[in-house]
Formats: C-alpha cells, sequence, structure tokens
C-alpha cells in the first residue's frame, strides 16, 4: 500500500511538474526580439541565426567562429544632430579653454568655443585633427579613461535631454543579447575612438572592453614618478572606418565575422568584407527613415551618409532595417 500511495504521489508530482513546465514554456520560448515587428527584417534574423546554429544543419557554424560585428554611431546609438565623440571634444575644449586664452581667436578654436558648427566644419580634417589633438593626447591613458567615464555619466543629448547611454537603440540592444545567446562573439568595430568607447559598452550595451575596434592615437609607454604609464600622444594611428574597418578585425579579431551591421557608408567596406566568405553570411544595414520617432536621414546626411551601401543592399543580399517599418520602439522605456 505504501508503494502504491508513493507511485500515486510520484505520478502527482510528474504531473504537476510537467503541467508546470509547459505553462512555464512560452517565457523561455518567448520571442527574442520583442521591439522588432513581424516581417522580412525580424524573419531574416531569426533564420540566419536558427540556421548556424542548429547543429548537424548544412549552414551549422561551430560556436567560435561565430563572431558578429556592429558599427557603433547610428547602429546602436544616436549619431544626430552630431557625433557623441564629437559632443565630447567640443565640451572638452570649453573646458580647457581658461588654459588656452589664445583660443578664442584661432580657429578651429574659436568656432568650437561659440558652437559655429559651420566654422568647425570649414576648417576641415586638419582643423578636426586639431581639436581632437587638444582634447584627447597629453594624458595618460588612465586619466583618458576617467574623464570620458566622468563625461558619459552626465553627459545629455541637445535634443531630447536625455543621456547618451539612453539614446541607444533597444531593437539593436536585443539583437546583441539574441547573438549572445547563440553563442556569437560580438564586437564593436566603430570609426570612434578606441579607449573613448572601451570606459562605458560593457555597462551599455554588454560588449566588454576587448571586443571594442575603433580609431586609435599613438600612445607610448614612459616611467613617470617611478612607475610605468601609457601617454596619449597627438598623432591619430589608425582610422578605423571605411576600408579601415576591415583592417581593424584582422588585426583585433583575427577571424572573418559572418555577420555584420552598420548604417552608413562608412560600414561599406566591412559589409563587403564580412559577406565575402564561404557559408551563410549576414549584413544589416539600419535605415534611418522615422522622422517622428528620431530622425530621417541618408543620402545627403553630414553624419551616417547612406548612399552607396544603400544601392549595393539589394544585390548583395544585405538586409535594410527600416525604422520606421521595423521597430515597435526606438530607445529603452
Amino acid at each position: 500500500m505504501f508503494e502504491s500511495a508513493k507511485g500515486l504521489i510520484g505520478r502527482v508530482l510528474a504531473g504537476s511538474i510537467l503541467s508546470l513546465g509547459l505553462a512555464v514554456l512560452p517565457a523561455f520560448a518567448a520571442d527574442p526580439l520583442p521591439s522588432w515587428n513581424d516581417g522580412e527584417s525580424k524573419s531574416a534574423i531569426v533564420d540566419f541565426v536558427t540556421a548556424v546554429s542548429t547543429e548537424g544543419g548544412p549552414d551549422f557554424v561551430a560556436p567560435a567562429d561565430r563572431i558578429a560585428t556592429f558599427d557603433n554611431d547610428g547602429t546602436l546609438w544616436a549619431e544626430q544632430p552630431m557625433y557623441v565623440q564629437l559632443a565630447f571634444v567640443l565640451d572638452r575644449i570649453k573646458v580647457l579653454a581658461p588654459e588656452h586664452p589664445d583660443w578664442q581667436g584661432t580657429e578651429p578654436f574659436k568656432s568650437a568655443l561659440a558652437g559655429d558648427m559651420a566654422g568647425v566644419a570649414a576648417s576641415g580634417e586638419a582643423g578636426l585633427l586639431q581639436l581632437l589633438a587638444a582634447t584627447h593626447s597629453g594624458m595618460t591613458s588612465v586619466e583618458f579613461t576617467q574623464i570620458v567615464s566622468d563625461w558619459v555619466a552626465k553627459a545629455k543629448h541637445p535634443e531630447t535631454g536625455k543621456l547618451y547611454t539612453a539614446m541607444i537603440y533597444q531593437p539593436m540592444l536585443e539583437l546583441i543579447r539574441y547573438l549572445k545567446a547563440n553563442d556569437f562573439d560580438v564586437f564593436i568595430v566603430s570609426g570612434g575612438g578606441i579607449e573613448f568607447m572601451r570606459p562605458w559598452t560593457e555597462q551599455v550595451y554588454g560588449i566588454p572592453p576587448q571586443n571594442v575596434v575603433g580609431s586609435t592615437i599613438e600612445t607610448t609607454f614612459e616611467m613617470r614618478d617611478g612607475g610605468p604609464v601609457l601617454l596619449r600622444g597627438e598623432h591619430v594611428s589608425f582610422i578605423d572606418d571605411g576600408p579601415g574597418k576591415p583592417v581593424g578585425i584582422q588585426t583585433h579579431i583575427g577571424k572573418h565575422p559572418i555577420a555584420a551591421f552598420g548604417n552608413s557608408d562608412g560600414d561599406l567596406q566591412m559589409l563587403q568584407w564580412v559577406t565575402s566568405g564561404p557559408g551563410k553570411r549576414f549584413g544589416g544595414i539600419v535605415h534611418h527613415d522615422d522622422e517622428k520617432r528620431e530622425y530621417a536621414y541618408d543620402r545627403k546626411s553630414h553624419f551616417g551618409k547612406l548612399d552607396k551601401a544603400l544601392d549595393l543592399a539589394p544585390s548583395q543580399g544585405w538586409q535594410v532595417f527600416s525604422i520606421k517599418q521595423d521597430w515597435k520602439s526606438v530607445h529603452p522605456q
């Protein structure tokens, strides 16, 4: 009788556990991309991830080779009305101005201090490099990391009043998490400064500093006050944009990624390189076409110009993500 009772209890418990499991199952099988509308883009992402992660399938890719690269500005967070790092440069110029009274009458510093973006733009690449050198050099790497960390913690978007770290794209954050949940190693490959991004990417995107590839400034080793430091110089040693992105991928990652995501012609060569390899590949382009919830820009924009890559997308099989059509929401709520 005891055994019968024990068996009955076991069957009841088993049934309860099974019922509980069935009740919980939808939570585990929940939509991994809830901020994406159902449609071609979302289906293309899910189909790709399913194909490369299904062991025994024709498109299976070993976890060690599941590498995805993401541009940052305009792909993971807002780049309008200007690149965030440019906003950092302009703020730093104002902070440092009291130490450089000559800047009041010297371009491009004069325009930067006056908030005259047309004047800054008129100085061209040479002027921008001057501003970069003045705000990014002459300090140790540790000091620069602290300056960036302090700024990012407080800096706000000029139009929304939100922290820049709140101007990230929720659908892309979900995409990163979805890829990582399927054993992808995710990297940022951006034209932005590598040491400008590394202090905060892990907290904001869950991407650790060693998985950030970006433009670099000349850095040297020195002994100061009896201890070793890395000193940041004035010379930009590598620009991780356009054709530089595949070079940065090879130099820093050393493997051929199978997925790449960008939003501008600065990502064109990365998309071409990543999707050129054998096997199943994915190229995704964020198209800013939603002037009500965010911004609408592409071919004529000074920041994040999307022209050639947009034209090539159909023939290359790259998926164009329409913010207006594909995203239920833009930023985290």
